[in-house]
């Protein structure tokens, strides 16, 4: 096992040695730059490329997602963000919700524009041969000329975990590209990806991790897997696959500039006036729960309905949007100080579930199916918005978008959202101070209303879930510091309580948030925090930590001018608070009320390097595991995180 694991940090050494290499030769070239889109107007929005070292270590531990997150434990594996105003909606396909920080959707899938073709690959590693944590990432994008622009790129996840019956399996790839002329411009994606992800059920007894003499008869050392779990023959399985493009069509005007003397034609530049716009989005997803044990089944779920022997049931979902569109641009004569959209949105969404026809009968051994369920459930929907922009300028910049759903299922639905941005110069920095807040009216997602499934089984008539948020955000670049203050209450917010069953709390919940960021320097000596204080009206409908601190105590320097390196220790810690329960039949996570976690600190020291293209980590992550009493990190009950481990990894940037 020693020799395997000496030969895998070697070949990790030799990539980080070659990728120097090549990056020594690679020739000076313009700079590339990359965007994401926003959604479903298709506006280019900057983004940049992953290539900095700093943090790179970081992307391996839970402190990256969140400065609270509940995961079950495993890299790759389902989480939920505890910092409320980060936290994404229930989507209408709840079993991708846990996986989202894995996956790649409109939002953060990036278009690039290279001057010369560009490949990005990525290895990292850690642990040993039976809890080995291991992800390749590769990024390919190239122009073929200066208006057309061609990517593709893969993830792929494999980690055994530190405990029995945690290990995931996670596949992703897409191909990308763009075409940006002067009267048409095109941006398009294709992804796929499969999840496969052990169900564990959590560990047996907390105390293997907080007290294993007990459990052990005194002897206190304890084999990580060796720890008995709760399930050790189920699995969940997401699959799913997008289809995503936008196209813009241009009308406008040439500006020439001549020649004063010879009055010739210097250079010609596209002036547009208007854009019509058609965005197309297909989905198309599918959960897969396989319980293999028929006496795990039926002991660790509380009802079971379709069958005794196991469990082996799909949940398919579907759905194809089509939103057509007008734009007056922004920019087009000195009078159009703002951009203007109006457009339309078609949508049409089906929900296929496992067959209902035992609902009503009583079989022995079986719970009565209290209802029946469709098996398959098609909705129709129509929205009309508008969107008001303005992207450009020195003092001013908003963004302003309204939606309304007036056809079938939609029917109804308000969606209203803007900010407003200023900037100015204070101590020869720019000061950036901004507004944002939302207004929503929307009607529950279908699966959380109509559900049938081996183990759970709803049916709800919920009323529509009202949300209002205001927030404010000041930076201050020269003092280093970030400040970000929200409000936000909420109607008829739905949960899943304590018996993993969605509900609806008909009062108000009221949410406040504040986060500071400050970051101090002083030579190479580096001090990065940011603290979160959030408090909310009812506890027992959504409980929150209400203090969740990173800190990163960094040096940063560069030897002989070429090798950058940061070297430090980070920590992250949250407050105790009654952290959500986690369901492997339906990937969600519940509201509990027998065990409360946090209190513990999460530590990692590490080294990240970079010359030119080329850049590694090495980190022990967890360095504090046992020390100062910390034997008590569950960040989600029975679910522990990851004990002391070395962990490594390597970056290219190759300039082909």
């Amino acid at each position: 096992m020693r020799h395997k694991n000496a030969i895998k940090y070697c070949i990790v050494l030799m990539c980080i040695a070659l990728g120097m290499e090549l990056s020594a030769k690679s020739p000076k070239v313009a700079p590339s730059f990359a965007w994401t889109l926003s959604d479903p107007l298709g506006l280019r929005l900057p983004s940049t490329i992953d290539t900095l070292h700093i943090n790179y270590a970081q992307t391996m531990v839970p402190s990256l997602r969140s400065n609270a997150w509940a995961t079950t434990g495993n890299y790759g594996a389902e989480g939920q963000n505890q910092i409320f105003f980060d936290r994404k909606e229930h989507s209408q396909f709840f079993f991708e919700d846990a996986l989202s920080t894995w996956l790649t959707s409109v939002e953060n899938q990036t278009f690039y524009n290279t001057r010369i073709p560009m490949t990005l690959l990525s290895y990292t590693t850690g642990g040993n041969k039976y809890s080995n944590q291991d992800r390749t990432t590769g990024v390919f994008s190239g122009n073929v000329n200066k208006k057309i622009a061609l990517g593709a790129a893969m993830d792929y996840i494999y980690s055994k975990g530190s405990y029995n019956y945690q290990a995931d399996k996670d596949f992703s790839w897409r191909l990308f590209g763009s075409y940006i002329g002067d009267r048409y411009e095109f941006q398009g994606f294709f992804n796929n990806y499969n999840f496969l992800n052990k169900e564990s059920g959590g560990i047996t007894d907390d105390r293997y991790i907080t007290d294993p003499g007990s459990v052990q008869g005194g002897d206190t050392r304890v084999d990580d897997k060796s720890i008995p779990t709760r399930l050790t023959a189920a699995h969940s399985r997401v699959v799913g696959s997008e289809v995503y493009m936008n196209h813009r069509y241009k009308v406008g005007y040439y500006h020439y500039k001549r020649d004063s003397v010879n009055d010739t034609v210097i250079s010609k530049e596209y002036i547009p006036v208007t854009s019509f716009i058609w965005t197309f989005d297909y989905k198309n997803n599918s959960h897969k729960f396989i319980n293999q044990s028929a006496t795990e089944d039926t002991s660790f779920f509380s009802n079971t309905y379709l069958g005794l022997g196991g469990t082996n049931e799909v949940t398919k979902y579907w759905s194809l949007r089509n939103t057509v569109g007008v734009s007056m641009l922004e920019g087009f004569n000195k009078y159009a100080k703002f951009g203007f959209a109006v457009y339309g949105t078609h949508e049409v969404r089906r929900f296929t579930q496992v067959g209902d026809t035992l609902a009503g009968r009583q079989i022995e051994g079986l719970a009565t199916l209290p209802f029946a369920c469709p098996g398959v459930k098609t909705q129709n929907l129509v929205r009309v918005g508008g969107q008001l922009t303005k992207q450009h300028g020195s003092l001013l910049t908003y963004d302003a978008k309204a939606e309304f759903g007036v056809v079938g299922d939609a029917k109804g639905e308000i969606d209203v959202n803007g900010g407003v941005a200023t900037k100015f110069k204070m101590l020869g920095d720019t000061v950036r101070i901004k507004g944002y807040g939302y207004f929503k009216n929307l009607n529950v997602p279908y699966l959380l209303t109509n559900f049938v499934s081996n183990h759970y089984a709803w049916q709800n008539d919920f009323d529509k879930v009202r949300r209002f948020r205001v927030g404010g955000e000041l930076v201050l670049p020269f003092s280093g510091t970030r400040i970000n203050v929200g409000y936000e209450t909420l109607k008829n917010y739905v949960f899943f309580n304590s018996q993993a069953l969605p509900q609806q709390c008909g009062s108000i919940v009221n949410v406040l948030s504040a986060t500071l960021e400050q970051k101090l320097h002083f030579g190479i000596f580096n001090w990065d925090n940011s603290v979160t204080y959030q408090t909310t009206s009812k506890e027992e409908v959504l409980a929150l930590p209400k203090l969740a601190v990173y800190s990163n105590l960094y040096l940063r320097f560069a030897v002989a001018k070429v090798l950058k390196v940061q070297f430090g220790v980070d920590c992250n810690y949250y407050t105790r608070y009654y952290a959500p329960g986690y369901n492997p039949a339906n990937m969600t996570f519940y509201n509990q009320r027998d065990m409360k976690c946090g209190d513990f600190a999460f530590m990692n020291a590490y080294l990240n390097c970079r010359m030119k293209q080329a850049r590694f980590f090495v980190m022990y992550s967890h360095v504090n595991d046992g020390l100062f009493g910390g034997k008590n990190y569950f960040s989600v009950p029975h679910y522990p995180l990851n004990p002391g481990r070395f962990q490594m990894g390597v970056s290219v940037n190759f300039v082909n």
